[in-house]
C-alpha cells in the first residue's frame, strides 16, 4: 500500500478526530432520529390528548428504539359494529386522564397517551397476541413491556384515578385527574330538597306522614340493599357494566373472581336480596297479621318459596365466584 503525503494524513485525522469517528456519527444520528420522533409526538399531543395510532405509527414510534420517554397505550374497539359498550365507557376515562395530565402544569415529553383501534391496527393486535378490548399496556422507556405493565382491568376497573394511580405506579408520573363539572348531583339533591320542601308546604297542617313507620322503613331498606349490592365499591372502582368474549360474543355478567365485580352484577344481587327481603317481610305478616287463616297461609307459602328462589340464586352467584369454597 502507498504511503499517504504527510499533509493529507494530517488533514484526515483532523476530520476523524474533529468527528469523533463512527461511533459519535451514529450516536448523532440516534439523537436526531429521537429527537424528530419527541417532536412529532409533542405536535400530535398538542391537538389531541390521546393520540390514535394505526400499525406503521405504533411500530415506529413505540416498538422502534430510541426512546426515551413511555407511551401508555389502550388497544381498543370502538367502531359500532364491534359492539364494545365496555370500549366505549373505558374510553372515557381514559380521555379524562389524558386531559388531565396534557393539561397539568406538570405536562412534559415524559410520557404520552396512545390508542390503537382493532379496525385502525389489526396487524398490531396480531403482533403482540392480543384477542380481547380494552387493555391497557405501558411500554416503558427502556426495555420491554414486563408483567406489571399490563394494566389489571378486571380487577382494578377503568376509572380514571384508577388508571392514574397504575401510571404512577410503572412511570413515577403522578398524575391529578381532574373531571368535568358534573351537576347531576346537585340537581338531584335540589329536587329531592324541593319535593320535601312542597309536601310540607302543602301539607303543614298535617305532618302524620313524617312518622310513618311503613315508609321509613321502605328508605331505610332501599338503602341497605343499595349498599349491600356493591354499589360503593362501583362508584369507586369504576367497573365495565359487563364483559364480551369478542370470540364468542357471550356476555358474563357475573365477574369470575371474588375481587372484582360488575356493574350488572350488583343488580342482579340487589334483586336476589330483595326477593330474599320481601319474602322474609311475607313470612312476618303471615304470623301477626289479622287475616283469615286463607290469606295468611297464601302469605307464608309465596314468602317460603320466594326466600328459597332468591336465595338459592344467590348462593349460586356465590359458589361461581368463591371456587372451591368448602360446602
Amino acid at each position: 500500500m502507498a504511503a499517504l503525503p504527510g499533509p493529507l494524513l494530517a488533514l484526515m485525522l483532523l476530520l476523524l478526530a474533529g468527528c469523533g469517528g463512527p461511533g459519535a456519527a451514529g450516536q448523532r444520528r440516534k439523537e436526531m432520529v429521537l429527537s424528530e420522533k419527541v417532536n412529532q409526538l409533542m405536535e400530535w399531543a398538542s391537538k389531541r390528548s390521546v393520540i390514535r395510532m394505526n400499525g406503521d405509527k405504533f411500530r415506529r414510534l413505540v416498538k422502534a428504539p430510541p426512546r426515551n420517554y413511555s407511551v401508555i397505550v389502550m388497544f381498543t374497539a370502538l367502531q359500532p359494529h364491534r359492539q364494545c359498550v365496555v370500549c366505549k365507557q373505558a374510553d372515557e376515562e381514559y380521555q379524562i386522564l389524558a386531559n388531565s395530565w396534557r393539561y397539568s402544569s406538570a405536562f412534559t415529553n415524559k410520557i404520552f397517551f396512545a390508542m390503537v383501534d382493532f379496525d385502525e391496527g389489526s396487524d398490531v393486535f396480531q403482533m403482540l397476541n392480543m384477542n380481547s378490548a380494552p387493555t391497557f399496556i405501558n411500554f416503558p422507556a427502556k426495555g420491554k413491556p414486563k408483567r406489571g405493565d399490563t394494566y389489571e382491568l378486571q380487577v382494578r376497573g377503568f376509572a380514571a384515578e384508577q388508571l392514574a394511580r397504575w401510571v404512577a405506579d410503572r412511570t413515577d408520573v403522578h398524575i391529578r385527574v381532574i373531571r368535568p363539572p358534573n351537576y347531576a348531583g346537585p340537581l338531584m339533591l335540589g329536587l329531592l330538597l324541593a319535593v320535601i320542601g312542597g309536601l310540607v308546604y302543602l301539607r303543614g297542617s298535617n305532618l302524620d306522614f313524617l312518622y310513618n313507620k311503613t315508609g321509613w322503613a321502605f328508605a331505610a331498606l332501599c338503602f341497605v340493599l343499595a349498599m349491600t349490592s356493591g354499589q360503593m365499591w362501583n362508584h369507586i372502582r369504576g367497573p365495565p357494566y359487563a364483559h364480551k368474549n369478542p370470540h364468542t360474543g357471550q356476555v358474563n355478567y357475573i365477574h369470575g373472581s371474588s375481587q372484582a365485580q360488575f356493574v350488572a352484577e350488583t343488580h342482579i344481587v340487589l334483586l336476589f336480596n330483595g326477593g330474599v327481603t320481601l319474602g322474609m317481610v311475607l313470612l312476618h305478616e303471615a304470623a301477626t297479621s289479622d287475616m283469615d287463616v286463607g290469606k295468611r297461609k297464601i302469605m307464608c307459602i309465596a314468602g317460603i318459596g320466594l326466600v328459597v328462589l332468591f336465595f338459592s340464586w344467590l348462593l349460586s352467584v356465590f359458589r361461581s365466584k368463591y371456587h372451591g369454597y368448602p360446602y
